[in-house]
């Protein structure tokens, strides 16, 4: 076909195109479920997730340097006898405020730390230490060296305690929140945490907010307190008041719902 003819042709299949008189591109064929399909495990991540730590500064993060910093692709968070804080404190994400979301990191900590990612948070005053600028409320995964309070869910300078490991809850006004059901026992569930890497995956949604820890739920909290609850915040994560400690958090992926 000589350039004109092609040219032509081009332009008439355009044309065609534009005027619907050529098929548009097939959707992709839906899944059929078939009677002998399971749910199944999937390696990696599924799609949607993004990075939110690069893994070599704190770009995007703001906390105080004297306790965090960048070291071997990881986010350090260390206290040291000549740091030790009299107040929580945290590092805080600086890309938004996610309403509902996953959220998959990994850590590890010392036997002796305290730490835990915080989300849906907002920043408050310390009263104790007015020069700590980093100080949230908010949810909490809880996170904790000897395994006693990891995979809970706390609020941060809130309502503390909503859910203990083990536990489905409701939380309502004017009362403690209401166990619904058991997921397992929390002797046992701890039993799943490595004292090397962790992955914490949150599934955030609406009012409903699920713990994951290395593929285990340890809590699930419907939250039905609208006064208390928070539906949209910042995530950030902390070094606790306590001895010295020191927590690693890498592999940052957030997906947005």
């Amino acid at each position: 076909m000589k350039n004109t003819g092609r040219r032509t042709f081009l332009n008439g299949a355009i044309a065609a195109l534009a005027a619907g008189r050529l098929p548009a591109q097939q959707p992709t064929e839906p899944y059929k479920p078939k009677q002998s399909d399971r749910p199944e495990p999937i390696t990696g991540d599924e799609p949607g997730f993004r990075s939110i730590f690069n893994g070599r500064n704190l770009d995007g993060w703001d906390g105080d340097p004297k306790y965090w910093r960048v070291e071997n692709g990881s986010l350090v968070g260390e206290i040291t006898p000549e740091t030790v804080v009299k107040s929580n404190t945290f590092i805080v994400w600086q890309g938004g405020q996610p309403k509902d979301f996953e959220l998959k990191v990994e850590y590890r900590i010392t036997e002796g730390g305290n730490s835990g990612v915080n989300y849906r948070s907002v920043m408050v005053p310390d009263t104790v230490t007015p020069a700590n600028r980093f100080a949230m409320r908010g949810y909490q995964a809880d996170i904790d060296g000897r395994n006693v309070y990891t995979g809970q869910n706390y609020e941060e300078k809130g309502r503390l305690f909503l859910a203990a490991r083990g536990q489905m809850t409701r939380v309502v006004a004017g009362r403690k929140p209401i166990v619904l059901a058991t997921l397992g026992d929390p002797k046992d569930l701890a039993t799943a945490i490595n004292k090397d890497w962790n992955a914490y995956h949150l599934i955030i949604k609406g009012n409903v907010l699920t713990h994951i820890l290395n593929g285990h739920v340890m809590v699930v909290v419907i939250d039905d307190e609208p006064v208390g609850r928070k539906m949209e915040g910042l995530i950030g994560v902390q070094v606790h008041v306590g001895p010295p400690m020191k927590v690693e958090y890498r592999n940052f992926r957030l997906k947005e719902l």
